[in-house]
């Protein structure tokens, strides 16, 4: 009976770094498809592992199975799922509007530098997450924008190419000057000294997380009346929303 016991104690801390390495698996799989052109899937993966991030923390909540290891794991899945994966998806679409590949640098073609931009994400991304894991500030809220958010921006293009219908919206995401500024822009958002909002909820009192309703309700409006197309204003009004409930707290106090 003690030894089921201490099998099953055993067992249960490596469940939550079982989920986190779906998530980088996850990742290397969106990583693959992007880079074979199949950037619907690898929107598909980027999400899924998104999911496994969630599912990860709560598991490690729920069985009270934390670790510096899975802390440690989990910020190097994301690096893969949220940082790769996404610049991926970057260079895809650059690739595609400048019709070159990577390897067509190494061939002598310099113009094909470009596409080692969007890869600056990764260095970012990477930057972000091991300064998030010394960061003590950041355990109800975040300080620059998470890498998930950021992934889910660059997965949310390929998403809207094929089903949006706001044509305007799709000539944005095909301008290769709008992919090369966002991504700096990006890059700096990640590490920028801006607080900004979670999702992870003490209660459900409405002046507890009165930015987070308006933002979601919001949102919901936005998809509403523009369908599909409205994912790529998500995270910019996540921004604009954490930036302008900042200072209110900032005019309050």
């Amino acid at each position: 009976m003690f030894a089921l016991i201490e099998k099953y104690i055993v067992m249960k801390k490596h469940i939550p770094n079982f989920i986190t390495g779906l998530n980088a698996v996850s990742g290397c799989i969106a990583v693959y498809m992007a880079f074979n052109g199949e950037l619907i899937l690898a929107s598909l993966f980027i999400a899924i592992g998104a999911l496994f991030d969630f599912c990860d923390g709560m598991s490690a909540r729920l069985l009270s199975a934390y670790s510096e290891v899975g802390k440690e794991m989990d910020s190097l899945a994301d690096v893969i799922s949220f940082g790769f994966a996404p610049s991926a998806i970057a260079y895809a679409l650059l690739a595609d509007i400048y019709d070159l590949e990577l390897m067509d640098l190494f061939l002598g073609d310099f113009s094909a530098a470009v596409l080692l931009v969007p890869f600056v994400m990764v260095m970012f991304s990477a930057l972000r997450l091991a300064k998030f894991n010394i960061d003590t500030r950041q355990t109800t809220s975040f300080i620059g924008l998470p890498t998930p958010a950021n992934a889910i921006l660059w997965a949310s293009f390929p998403v809207i190419l094929k089903f949006g219908k706001m044509q305007y919206v799709k000539d944005m995401i095909n301008n290769e000057w709008i992919i090369i500024i966002l991504v700096f822009v990006m890059s700096f958002m990640l590490i920028a000294e801006i607080p900004m909002f979670s999702f992870k909820l003490k209660s459900l009192k409405l002046k507890d997380n009165y930015t987070r309703y308006i933002f979601l309700v919001t949102i919901i409006l936005l998809i509403a009346s523009i369908g599909i197309s409205a994912m790529v204003f998500l995270i910019p009004m996540y921004i604009v929303f954490s930036i302008v409930e900042n200072l209110l707290k900032k005019r309050k106090a």
